[in-house]
């Protein structure tokens, strides 16, 4: 039988090489597919306006993204997906197992002409950690990126599951 709970969740992801930094605070809801096996659904809150300083150029304002993006993230011990989807221009799934390549894959979408164009790179995981028993507390996956043969940076995926 499923479960689900609804949980206080912080996502972090960052680059060790590169100026890279995004993070995500907020509600979650975790469903308890089998021991081992769980689905976070996560809805990014609202960007409301902001102010941006480029350089010595003036002051623009950034407009409100008014559409909630949806994040989902299935994971195990052995396994992570991270999908993005939103209404927005941009999407992504993400497969990590550990020791192996896996796939990120980028969806670009065109409102202007109804286009919508995929590109998709190769990841290798360095580690994958889940911690927290019965239900997990902290997911933490280490990753690089690959163009062919050009490697795009190493990363790490922080979930942290409050209780």
């Amino acid at each position: 039988m499923q479960t689900h709970h609804q949980k206080p969740v912080c996502l972090l992801f960052t680059s060790t090489d590169l100026p890279v930094w995004s993070g995500l605070e907020t509600v979650g809801t975790l469903y308890q597919k089998d021991q081992e096996q769980f689905h976070l659904l996560m809805t990014e809150p609202a960007v409301s306006d902001r102010d941006v300083c480029v350089g010595n150029q003036d002051v623009t304002t950034l407009p409100a993204v008014t559409t909630p993006r949806l994040l989902w993230l299935e994971f195990s011990p052995y396994q992570v997906t991270l999908t993005m989807q939103g209404q927005g221009q941009f999407s992504y799934r993400h497969l990590w197992r550990q020791g192996i390549y896996g796939s990120s894959r980028y969806w670009l979408h065109d409102a202007a002409d109804q286009r919508m164009g995929q590109f998709q790179l190769r990841n290798f995981t360095r580690s994958l950690t889940l911690e927290g028993s019965p239900l997990p507390t902290f997911l933490r996956v280490e990753y690089e990126l690959w163009a062919a043969k050009m490697q795009l940076g190493h990363y790490v995926l922080n979930l942290e599951i409050r209780h």
